[in-house]
């Protein structure tokens, strides 16, 4: 019969137990030691634990950190968890021991494959551990774990628990001699489940061997905890914590109000430029746009210029959203954009009003007339040689200087109107500017008054956190400096207990 089956089969000897003053010690300062302890003294099933899971680089150190535990726990060579793990007719020939270690992967939940795996292994009495191996590796990891148990419970196996372990942060603890980040490992918890299931029988001397281990990992826990409160390093880096917090107590208000009033004052630089090339724009087109209209289209004209106006007002002020949104992406503690009230669109003013006749048309009427006299008198100077026709000449030279003196006339009255309309365009498009820089300038003040607001809520609830954790630093402060000597006599006398029980213990 094979040595691991002789193990197997002949019963457990009754495994010495500690003093209840060790223990307590134990289970205070090395919660993981004490679970090993307890393990070993249920123990007493096989040597040997089949491990099931994929054949990589994660599990192939799991199994390196495993073997440097005491007592040491033999596994299997890894057997892939789909297909060739369990066959549905003989598990158990693809199953040698009754102890299988199944490793799950932490970035995917459980899938049909290992729940039929799980239920082979349950129907053929195997008794099944659970491990998420390369927790480190999955920032996620936690909720996949809490769905994984989920999943368990809801097919009946609310006795397995699944165990999370990164064996690359147990290698890191022993590199840097951190008990702390081996407990945060899961390997100490995953030994003490395997212990605890697959342990050979304790009084083989193995017993007083990790019995001995554990006191002196406890042991030392003690005494890094004594150097650690001779050295004050914590309560130092408490001190540092609490000035780097009162150095910043107002929460960074001058600095973002500082931030805020240049972003603003640029923002209003760059809108009023923006404007003024807007209102030129739109003065260039209206002239152009007025010498090629009709005479009978210029008292339309008004009602043209109030659209345009509408549609500049509508883009200046998609510019000044525009910019506050890019503002307040860059201001640390805003916490919207501002709603700014937008008003109608600037009017283009009264219509203008009819042009007065001046001496200016008068005149025109006359050089018209002597224009058009003349121009006839010329044209009808041919019938002049004609005596009979003399006197006929006079009527047509009279009609010909009617007719060209209307027609000046009209011209010189389409060009005044053009002229006086042009004028108009331009003094409303003055008044169009002055009232687009001042809805520019009203909601930049309003925006930096709602921004002010949402900088001054942010930073007064980053001073009251600021307060509350300066007032939680002091009181730990506080604490340490009148608990110290009490703490170093604690663990004086844990040092004390264990020392008393590592005597007898103690090979050296």
């Amino acid at each position: 019969m094979p040595d691991s089956e002789r193990r197997a089969t002949r019963p457990a000897a009754a495994a010495p137990s500690l003093p209840p003053e060790v223990e307590k010690v134990v289970a205070r300062w090395n919660p993981q030691g004490a679970a090993l302890l307890a393990a070993m003294r249920a123990g007493g099933g096989a040597a040997t634990v089949s491990l099931i899971g994929p054949d990589d680089a994660n599990t192939t150190l799991l199994r390196t950190e495993l073997a440097r535990f005491e007592p040491h726990i033999d596994l299997s060579d890894p057997m892939p968890d789909r297909g060739a793990a369990v066959e549905q007719t003989s598990p158990v020939g693809s199953v040698p021991h009754t102890i299988a270690l199944v490793l799950l992967d932490a970035g995917n939940t459980l899938g049909t494959g290992t729940l039929d795996l799980l239920r082979r292994l349950r129907a053929e009495d195997i008794r099944i551990l659970l491990a998420m191996n390369a927790i480190h590796a999955y920032g996620d990891w936690r909720s996949v774990h809490r769905h994984n148990q989920e999943l368990l419970t809801a097919h009946g196996y609310d006795d397995l628990e699944i165990l999370p372990v990164s064996a690359k942060l147990a290698a890191a603890a022993r590199v840097t001699d951190d008990a702390s980040l081996l407990d945060r490992s899961g390997l100490t918890a995953l030994h003490a489940a395997l212990t605890s299931a697959a342990t050979g029988t304790p009084g083989d001397g193995r017993f007083a061997a990790v019995t001995a281990r554990v006191l002196t990992d406890t042991r030392r826990r003690i005494i890094g905890q004594v150097e650690k409160l001779r050295s004050a390093t914590e309560v130092d880096r408490w001190r540092e914590e609490r000035a780097t917090l009162l150095a910043g107590r107002d929460g960074g208000r001058a600095s973002v109000m500082a931030a805020l009033r240049g972003q603003l004052h640029l923002a209003r630089v760059d809108l009023m430029t923006e404007v003024g090339s807007q209102v030129r724009s739109l003065h260039v087109t209206a002239r152009a746009e007025l010498d090629r209209l009709r005479p009978k289209a210029l008292g339309d004209y008004p009602e043209h210029l109030q659209h345009s106006v509408t549609e500049l007002t509508g883009a200046v002020d998609q510019k000044i959203d525009r910019r506050l949104a890019v503002l307040v992406d860059r201001l640390d503690g805003a916490t919207g954009l501002p709603q700014l009230r937008h008003d109608p669109a600037p009017r283009v003013g009264p219509e203008p009003e009819p042009r007065h006749r001046g001496v200016e048309d008068h005149l025109m009427v006359a050089l018209g007339a002597s224009a058009g006299v003349g121009l006839g008198r010329l044209l009808v100077a041919p019938l002049a040689l004609v005596p009979a026709l003399d006197f006929a000449s006079i009527p047509v030279t009279l009609l010909l200087g009617a007719l060209v003196a209307w027609w000046v006339v009209r011209a010189r009255r389409q060009v005044a109107d053009r002229a006086h309309v042009r004028q108009w365009v331009a003094d409303a498009l003055v008044n169009v500017k002055a009232q687009l820089e001042q809805r520019v300038a009203t909601g930049l003040v309003e925006s930096e008054t709602e921004l002010a607001a949402q900088v001054v809520r942010a930073s007064a609830a980053r001073i009251l956190e600021t307060d509350r954790r300066v007032a939680e630093l002091e009181s730990r402060i506080r604490r340490a400096g009148s608990e110290q000597p009490g703490q170093l006599a604690a663990c004086k006398r844990d040092v004390d207990t264990l020392d008393q029980q590592l005597r007898p213990v103690d090979p050296d």
